[in-house]
């Protein structure tokens, strides 16, 4: 080529058509890229670069090649000390659209020279922001990486860096550069045009190192940034690229740190899990900001370098001013690089206008995640539609401890969210998985042999305490004092020690947590139940345990012994006696252990209790006694203590120990305070949930929740509930949402005088209701018709219960002539009416019709209670008046000071929230506000919970968006599986009750009554003669459908049916429904 020709012609040709303008300069470039990939070409075109650098070899020569002919080449020295054994310099080519080389991306390196020599030794590198791609060939040429790939959103800048690679890859005559292990630079380095990561995500390429020194400052013109990015843009905004970034959506754009951010986040999602991410960080917003934005994404954080650097004098800090001007945040700059005293954007921007020189800090993090599969997990939830809660994640914990208890579970939870369309059904005893991790823990670290069927979980140590005490409704109790101090006031102040009726209040004496004294007082006082804790130093042995153990034994006792204080959750856990004592011996029959879990690193108030117990009758019994008085335990706390036991058991491996071998002897049969007929016949006839095996998964149409899909709020409002630290107390008060919400649906009025309590479920509310009337002399009265599960709860604590019979004529409602009827003969009635949706009947109370009866409950004095916790899912509602009680109530109350109203609600099918449960009762009469507060021990919703139930509160307030829609939608469906079930059925021979909301329908199986049923089971078979009581019983052996019976409903012949079910058990239950329609003979 002799020297003066090259791949562009001469020399002179080249430099010709470069003089015109910058873009002539670039496509003259982009020709000689062309030849240096032309491997036929390639020799001659880097011979060409070489003459042409001399040609410009003096700082002079080269500062005015950019300035005449748009480009520029330049040496970049990499080590200034004796001894390097790998060439000291870079040649770079520089174009005025892209970044020049600098104080920034010089510190930037200066970090990275910082770690030792192995950091980038075989890994797989991205540069974020290459620019030239000086960093990125310096990183191939001094540490050997396996690939970097150099990336930039600048298409030109991507070009230049090719060209510089050949520059450096091959020497001045155009031959390979070959490094010891015979590779040369083309070899380890690529560059890509790329948003962010963007090639390395779609191209499945996982990382092992990231570095990045991009933009910080956002453009002061928002216009500018939403220009389509291509080659062939002007010069001006494709260097503004170098300078600027965009708002990106993050709570770190008002510090001009977007762009980082959704970097770090693109960054989780392709790198490798020991990976490491490096960044250049401006000091402009402050130290902490920065540090912040690594670490609550779940980072550890590590400040490699820091220095101060003039702030470039074509960046525009104007928009920094813009923030400072519309919030407390000052940024920090310094005058000159000397300056120790910071100044604020304001300051700066003044003092630079004036011809002043500022400056900021600048810093290189080195960061790594701290928990990389959970993180990851996490970010792969909130990328697939739930970007808009990432600003709300905080994951920077000052505690080792509480990181590795949090982080894994927001993955559980992540994942569990991301996978599950609804939340499955869970026995109300607990969640199988959750009581089999439960079981598990004690098999793996106290080898105890249990099973899941040992297990009943409880909202809190205090709600399991006293559901035994009302299961057994013993004459006298002792509980220890740091037990009995949540227990029904009227349990404590009773004096009735002597024998009684059975239908008196417990007596409960209190006693100190000493087993000496325990014992004494049993001795004495004979008591038919125990409660008791024990002290730390009697815990070292079983002798303490023992002893009590044959002491209740021998007397008939049955003994509830609270473990909560000596059980940790932990890898090497501290045995104690209890413990020892139940790996050598099963637990007495008359004897139970209850545990609360709230040992948590995170929740202080974030409690589940469990109640173990080796005895199957009384196991059952619990069981039952916790579905009829709290409904369930919140399915969200059994997550995230399960997710804490599946830690401790994840590691180990299965059955590595034989089970230990028992001594029965110790655990001989004894008398003891059994439960009364009356219990045992309310708890078979309460048609409560039915137990299954996972072999052969039931299909619930019995089953008071939703299980359409969760809408993506209640999904974002539950994640974010978690994600967020440091909730304050205005951000869980759901009582202004929830006053809004009575006014708005029913025009309820709450004054000042309004008192608003929350439960985990209503059937919690429901049950001190309940305890209220009783307290009150008053009788339950229940129209027939209504929820099955309250009326057995009401028989079950001993309420007296007026049944009130209602007329198929109006389709099973009260009307004034029945209601009026029925209060006539009752004392102090306590009246319980479902609406506007009844449920189960699915018809609807008219704003006239509820009016009317209020009334009449005001005539005779009446208290009411209101259950609206089933409505909020009209389907077939045309020409149904909005509720407006105002009028009326303020009108009543005046007139009979008896006479009350209390709403009793929950968000349950107000947002459809699936299996997160919420309950609101509302109280507008003081005396009966403390007669409720005197029953103490009601679960109260975590803060979590009371943050998801405000925000979708507060979206349900906005009559549009997501949330409306998804109700909307689902509303139809419910709609459209009303009208497929009544067809159904119909078919099938039942009379269908029509309905116009809520879940359930009634129907009464009139072709099938008198008619038998031939069941087969293994090599048995049985014939049921079908009537309205066994009906239940013949379809679930027969089908494996779960529906109520008329003993439910209280209706005669009619029985309820669910429809919020998931597609394909709807689907399922349809053919059950008509495989019984053939078994019947």
């Amino acid at each position: 080529m002799g020297g003066a020709r090259g791949s562009s012609g001469s020399i002179e040709d080249f430099l010709k058509q470069c003089e015109q303008s910058s873009d002539a300069a670039y496509s003259a470039l982009r020709l000689l890229l062309e030849r240096l990939e032309d491997p036929s070409t390639r020799t001659d075109a880097r011979i060409f670069l070489s003459e042409l650098q001399k040609r410009f070899e003096s700082k002079e020569a080269s500062d005015r090649c950019l300035h005449t002919y748009h480009f520029q080449i330049q040496d970049i020295y990499l080590e200034q000390y004796e001894g390097f054994q790998k060439r000291k310099k870079l040649t770079m080519m520089v174009i005025p659209s892209i970044f020049i080389p600098e104080d920034w991306s010089f510190t930037f390196y200066e970090g990275l020279n910082r770690h030792p020599d192995s950091i980038f030794k075989d890994k797989t590198v991205a540069e974020l922001g290459c620019g030239n791609g000086w960093i990125s060939i310096a990183i191939a040429e001094k540490w050997s990486p396996l690939k970097v790939y150099g990336l930039d959103i600048n298409p030109r800048a991507v070009k230049i860096s090719w060209i510089n690679l050949y520059l450096n890859a091959l020497d001045e005559s155009g031959q390979p550069i070959y490094d010891g292990e015979r590779k040369t630079l083309l070899d380890r380095v690529e560059f890509h045009e790329s948003d962010l990561l963007s090639y390395c995500r779609d191209n499945q390429i996982e990382l092992e190192r990231i570095v990045g020194c991009i933009p910080q400052i956002l453009n002061p013109n928002p216009d500018a940034m939403s220009k389509m990015i291509t080659e062939n843009a002007s010069e001006e905004f494709l260097y503004s690229l170098s300078n600027y970034c965009a708002l990106q959506g993050f709570v770190e754009d008002q510090f001009g740190l977007g762009l980082i951010a959704r970097a770090v986040e693109e960054g989780i999602s392709v790198i490798k899990p020991l990976g490491i991410m490096i960044f250049n960080m401006g000091g402009r917003p402050g130290q902490a900001v920065c540090k912040r934005l690594f670490e609550r994404r779940g980072l550890r954080v590590n400040k490699l370098w820091q220095t101060k650097v003039l702030q470039a004098a074509d960046t525009d800090i104007s928009a920094l001013v813009e923030i400072e001007k519309n919030s407390p945040h000052r940024f920090e700059f310094f005058m000159g690089l000397v300056g120790d005293q910071p100044i604020c954007a304001r300051t700066a921007w003044a003092y630079a206008k004036s011809g002043g020189r500022i400056s900021h800090a600048l810093s290189v993090y080195s960061c790594q995640l701290r928990q990389p599969n959970q993180v990851k997990k996490i970010f792969e939830f909130l990328r697939n539609g739930f970007h808009d809660i990432s600003s709300s994640l905080d994951l920077s914990f000052e505690d080792d401890s509480v990181a590795d208890e949090k982080i894994p579970f927001l993955a559980y939870l992540a994942n569990v969210l991301k996978e599950i369309s609804f939340f499955p059904y869970e026995p109300p005893a607990g969640s199988r998985r959750f009581r089999s991790l439960i079981a598990g823990f004690m098999r793996t670290y106290h080898h105890i042999p249990l099973t899941a069927d040992n297990v009943v979980v409880f909202p809190s140590r205090t709600v399991a305490i006293e559901s035994a005490l009302r299961l057994l409704s013993p004459r006298l109790a002792i509980v220890d004092e740091q037990l009995s101090r949540q227990l029904p006031r009227q349990w404590l102040t009773s004096l009735n020690i002597e024998k009684a009726d059975s239908e008196e209040a417990i007596t409960v004496i209190e006693a100190p947590r000493q087993s000496d004294l325990m014992v004494e007082l049993i001795k004495k006082l004979k008591p038919e139940v125990v409660v008791t804790g024990m002290a730390q130093f009697e815990s070292v042995t079983s002798s303490a345990f023992e002893h009590l153990l044959d002491i209740t034994r021998e007397i008939g006792c049955r003994l509830f012994l609270d473990i909560s204080d000596h059980f940790e959750l932990s890898s090497v856990p501290s045995s104690n006696g209890v413990f020892k004592y139940l790996s050598a011996s099963p637990l007495p029959s008359h004897a139970a252990i209850v545990c609360s879990l709230l040992k948590n690193q995170v929740y202080s108030d974030l409690e589940v209790a469990f109640v173990i117990s080796e005895e199957e009758e009384m196991f059952k019994a619990l069981c039952k006694t916790v579905e009829l008085l709290q409904g369930n335990t919140s399915i969200i706390s059994q997550y995230y203590y399960g997710c804490l036991f599946h830690e401790l058991l994840a590691f180990q491996l299965a059955d590595r120990h034989p089970p230990p071998q028992r001594n029965d002897e110790k655990t001989r049969a004894s008398n003891v305070n059994g439960f009364s007929s009356s219990t045992i016949s309310i708890l078979d006839h309460a048609e409560l949930s039915v137990n299954e095996s996972d072999d052969s998964p039931l299909v619930h149409m019995d089953i008071d929740q939703s299980f359409l899909p969760i809408t993506e709020p209640v999904k974002a409002s539950i994640f974010e509930s978690f994600a967020r630290q440091n909730i304050t107390e205005s951000e869980t008060d759901v009582t202004y949402g929830i006053r809004q919400l009575i006014s708005r649906t029913y025009g309820f009025p709450s004054g000042n005088n309004t008192e608003f309590i929350y439960a985990d479920c209503t059937a919690a509310l429901f049950s001190k209701l309940v305890l209220c009337c009783i307290q009150d002399g008053g009788t339950m009265c229940f129209p027939a018709g209504s929820n099955g599960n309250y009326v057995s709860a009401a028989k079950f604590l001993n309420a007296k219960i007026a049944n009130i019979s209602t007329s198929p004529e109006v389709g099973y409602k009260l009307t004034e002539k029945i209601l009026t009827g029925a209060l006539e003969t009752v004392k102090k009635p306590w009246v319980y009416i479902s609406g506007p949706t009844i449920n189960p009947t699915g018809l609807l109370y008219s704003n006239e019709e509820i009016n009317t009866l209020l009334n009449i409950c005001a005539k005779f004095g009446a208290k009411v209670i209101l259950d609206t916790s089933f409505s909020g899912v009209e389907f077939n509602y045309k020409g149904f008046e909005q509720w407006n009680l105002g009028p009326t109530l303020e009108k009543l109350s005046s007139a009979s000071s008896a006479f009350c109203v209390s709403v009793l609600g929950g968000l349950f099918f107000k947002m459809l929230t699936g299996g997160i449960k919420f309950g609101f009762l509302a109280i507008n009469q003081p005396s009966l506000v403390e007669t409720f507060h005197s029953f103490a021990g009601l679960s109260k919703p975590h803060s979590t919970i009371k943050y998801t139930v405000k925000k979708l509160l507060d979206l349900g307030e906005q009559k549009t968006g997501d949330l409306f829609n998804a109700i909307s939608e689902q509303t139809e469906i419910l709609g459209s599986r009303y009208k497929q079930l009544k067809q159904t059925l119909e078919n099938c021979g039942w009379e269908v009750l029509e309905a116009q909301a809520g879940v359930s329908i009634l129907a009464k199986p009139s072709a099938y009554l008198g008619r038998t049923i031939k069941i087969r089971k293994g090599g048995n078979s049985q014939v049921i003669k079908l009537d309205d009581s066994n009906i239940r019983e013949a379809m679930l052996k027969s089908t494996g459908l779960c529906i109520n019976s008329a003993s439910w409903t209280g209706i005669p012949g009619y029985c309820r049916l669910t429809i919020a079910l998931e597609d394909s058990d709807f689907k399922r239950a349809l053919d059950c429904i008509s495989k019984f329609k053939s078994l019947v003979s």
